[in-house]
Parts: C-alpha cells; sequence; structure tokens
C-alpha cells in the first residue's frame, strides 16, 4: 500500500500582503475572473477620489476610475483652476463634487463664499452629490439644502486625530440627518482596534432611521473598517485609483479593496 504523499501548498508570485502590499493576481486578474466584477443588488460599493491638479490629468483620471469605481469623487480644492462642465461632461459614473477646506484635510484656502460657489455651480450642472462639511458656515449651508434641487446632500464630519465616545458620534449622526442630510458622512481617526468597532456601530444605528450612512476609520489601524462598512450596510467606501493618490490616512487602492473582499467571500 502506497504512501500518499503531503503535497506542497503552491506558492503564489512574489507580491504583497493582505492590507500592506499587492499580490500578483490584484496587479494581473486572469480573463476567467471577470466575474469578480459582477456584483450583485446588495453589492459593497467604491468612489474614487480624484485629486489631480489640472482638468487635463483629472480627465485622463476619470476614464481610468471609470472601470473600478461605482462613484467618482471629485476634489475641486486639488485642482489649481477649478472647472467642473469639462469635468461633468458625458460622466458615466455618478459624480461627487467636494470642495473640502483645509481644517478638515483639504486645500481650500480662500473664503467660505468662492467655496460654496462651486457647490451651487455643481448643482445647476446636475451633479449627483456635493459633499459639504457640517461645521461649515450655517448659513451658507441651509442656503444650499434648501436649493439642491436633484442633488443629494452629503453631510461630512472629518476628525483627523481621535475617534469620539459612541454618545457623541450618535449625536452627531441625528444632527446631521435633522439637518437635511441624504447621506451622513462621519469619519474618524483610529487611535486603537476598538475605535473601528464604536465607528462601524454607527451604520446599525443610522440604518434603523432609515438614514444613509458612510462611516470608517482613518489610518493604519482605521483599514478594517473602509473594508467592512459596506458589508455591515454603509452606501460606500473609499479607494484611490494608486497609492501615489491616496487622499487620506490608510486608504487603499480600489485593487486591493477588490481582491480583499474577493478572499473574504
Amino acid at each position: 500500500m502506497k504512501r500518499l504523499r503531503r503535497s506542497k501548498p503552491r506558492a503564489l508570485p512574489a507580491g504583497r500582503g493582505f492590507l500592506g502590499k499587492q499580490n500578483f493576481r490584484t496587479l494581473h486578474p486572469r480573463p476567467q475572473d471577470r466575474a469578480f466584477w459582477v456584483r450583485g443588488k446588495d453589492r459593497p460599493r467604491i468612489c474614487i477620489p480624484i485629486v489631480e491638479t489640472s482638468v487635463k490629468k483629472a480627465v485622463e483620471a476619470i476614464e481610468q476610475a471609470n472601470s473600478l469605481a461605482d462613484l467618482i469623487e471629485l476634489r475641486v480644492d486639488y485642482l489649481k483652476e477649478p472647472k467642473l462642465a469639462p469635468l461633468m461632461k458625458n460622466r458615466k459614473k455618478p459624480l461627487v463634487i467636494t470642495n473640502r477646506r483645509k481644517e478638515e484635510g483639504g486645500r481650500y484656502r480662500g473664503n467660505e463664499q468662492e467655496r460654496f460657489r462651486i457647490f451651487k455651480e455643481a448643482v445647476e450642472l446636475g451633479a449627483e452629490y456635493v459633499d459639504v462639511e457640517i461645521r461649515s458656515r450655517r448659513s451658507l449651508l441651509r442656503d444650499l439644502i434648501a436649493n439642491k434641487m436633484d442633488t443629494k446632500l452629503i453631510l461630512s464630519f472629518h476628525d483627523f486625530q481621535k475617534t469620539p465616545s459612541q454618545k457623541e458620534l450618535r449625536g452627531l449622526c441625528d444632527r446631521m440627518s435633522q439637518l437635511g442630510a441624504d447621506v451622513v458622512k462621519i469619519v474618524t481617526f483610529a487611535t486603537s482596534w476598538e475605535d473601528n468597532l464604536r465607528v462601524l456601530s454607527l451604520i446599525p444605528f443610522a440604518k434603523k432611521k432609515n438614514q444613509e450612512i458612510v462611516a470608517f476609520c482613518m489610518g493604519e489601524k482605521g483599514k478594517m473598517s473602509r473594508v467592512f462598512s459596506p458589508w455591515m450596510g454603509a452606501a460606500w467606501t473609499y479607494t484611490s485609483l494608486r497609492r501615489s493618490r491616496s487622499a487620506a490616512p490608510g486608504q487603499m487602492t480600489a485593487w486591493e479593496m477588490r481582491n480583499i473582499w474577493e478572499r473574504l467571500r
């Protein structure tokens, strides 16, 4: 009777790990892996920020992102000469128009009236979403809410230092909802693994109130919340087009995120 040999596990090509380096198949998907891109009604969604400084480069980046993203965020605060019309023309995916102020991790340094002029122009051009910080000047915010027509408002909050208590986060979520947010977006910085659980708990909290929400943590310890938030019911998560175009700490590439999701199935 022959003794069966234990087969050695097949070595994968040298590459990158789960949340760190990219592996071979992530970078070079096979034709038979096309089913990987077919996602159902409740599929998790990805939003890719465009963080280019010129309209020409932004148009090129949008073309590249179309095959990977479910939504595309146009970071107007990165543009040296903001021009929305050519960027929104012939778009293939829903656009989120963001003009992030310096205090919340953005690059915009002008006055608030001019910043909100961009949002108003986006509404007039028929943008699907505008992302506005809850700490914006209240009179300008209320005016935008009253005149947003068919554009959906993402009311956002960012904390780049810490994750507030669960009581504070839930109170914030309720205030944003009461102001008229179509989508509540709460993003904090994870200084511990437990911070992820606190922020992710906002998703069922909001869903019970029929409030659409995006919630996750930034930073190296916050990566797990970026991965799991859409599976828990968040509207989407954010990934970069490539590593050199990351818009926030801990942001993975779209390829990395899709690869992790596939492994979790």
